[in-house]
């Protein structure tokens, strides 16, 4: 490599015009668009440049930043399972435990109970199943079931004991027998997110009464597909919250591709027949769902925005230097210039993983330590 002044043979790549990187895959592409020589900004006499950064050793991510939505889990809808008309609906915002009220139809309260199966029949003496045992489940935790074998898929004279305590403790009347109107089954404590239907609607089997989720705390986000590869599920993730505080926690899932029309958002459209028209810019969108380490200290409003920080690949002890530093050569590549005992000289690199603000770079002529040359901006 020559020495003294760069001339023309390399071009600092400054700002957004001087590289352009894009994820693609799992990997970086990088374009260079050679600029004017600004002599005014770029060198100082003698062809040194006007301010230099260390080659550094050590590790590197290639991090994200994305924007995100506090939300809470598991959004699902909670139907009436009986005729009549509601008397009483929980309030919006509220959270409802094993056993609490979730509304109420001709005055009789429709109960909340935890289990995966939904409440699909009455449960009665002689019935088998799934669901029997999950209500055995929550009479033992509910102190009413002493005695009762959780995994006994039938309903016992014992379960129909505990039902008639269970019954007496709220006043109703003690059949020993638990009708599809009296209990909605879910995964735990639930969080009305809103009333679908308003005190003195009438109710029916299947129509909705409320929307719910859970009551864990998590963060939903959506990425390129393209780009998804950089979310793995299990990977820790740094939340900022609003306000300037921030939580930590990890990846979720990472949900499969779907189609957004940035027009007109998922399931835009010409409506009915959708034939004809111009189609809007579409691109393969993946979900991304975050909880937290310690969702209970997570307090903003639901809906609130925030960033996540991805962690993404790390690449260990490798040589990096600032981005701004990459110089595009006239004859293809790239490299660095490298400032020793008053004298700048061209370098060329091979480019590595992109992160925060620093390229992994490699050559036979770099070495920790370093003085490279970066514009000044």
């Amino acid at each position: 490599m020559r020495s003294g002044p760069m001339r023309t043979r390399a071009k600092w790549l400054l700002g957004s015009l001087a590289a352009v990187l894009a994820v693609s895959g799992g990997g970086y592409v990088v374009t260079a668009q050679p600029q004017r020589d600004d002599a005014g900004q770029q060198r100082r006499a003698g062809g040194l440049p006007p301010a230099t950064a260390p080659v550094q050793r050590g590790d590197l991510s290639s991090g994200l930043q994305v924007e995100g939505t506090l939300g809470y889990a598991r959004e699902r809808k909670v139907n009436a399972g009986g005729p009549g008309v509601l008397t009483w609906v929980a309030d919006e915002g509220s959270a409802v435990e094993r056993d609490g009220k979730l509304y109420e139809v001709n005055g009789r309260p429709v109960r909340l109970m935890y289990g995966s199966t939904p409440m699909y029949r009455p449960l009665k003496a002689g019935e088998k199943g799934d669901d029997v045992k999950q209500l055995k489940r929550n009479l033992l935790a509910l102190g009413y079931g002493t005695g009762l074998d959780p995994e006994d898929p039938v309903f016992t004279a014992g379960t129909t004991t505990a039902v008639k305590r269970w019954q007496k403790a709220h006043k109703a009347a003690e059949t020993g027998e638990v009708g599809k109107e009296d209990v909605a089954f879910a995964a735990g404590p639930q969080r009305v997110r809103a009333k679908d239907a308003a005190v003195g609607d009438e109710a029916a089997p299947g129509k909705p009464v409320l929307t719910v989720t859970g009551t864990e705390r998590i963060v939903r986000f959506q990425m390129d597909a393209a780009k998804a590869a950089a979310a793995k599920a299990g990977e820790p993730v740094t939340v900022r919250l609003p306000g300037g505080g921030s939580a930590t926690g990890k990846i979720e899932s990472v949900g499969g591709a779907r189609s957004d029309d940035k027009n007109g958002g998922p399931g835009a459209g010409g409506g009915a027949g959708g034939g004809g028209g111009g189609g809007g810019d579409k691109k393969a969108q993946a979900e991304v769902v975050v909880t937290f380490d310690e969702p209970a200290e997570v307090s903003a409003p639901d809906q609130s925005p925030v960033t996540v920080g991805l962690t993404g690949e790390t690449r260990k002890g490798v040589l990096s230097v600032p981005v701004n530093a990459l110089l595009a050569l006239a004859g293809g590549g790239f490299g660095v210039q490298v400032v020793e005992d008053g004298r700048a000289r061209e370098v060329r690199v091979e480019l590595g993983m992109f992160g925060n603000g620093r390229v992994e770079v490699t050559g036979d002529a770099l070495k920790e330590g370093m003085q490279v040359g970066i514009p000044k901006l």
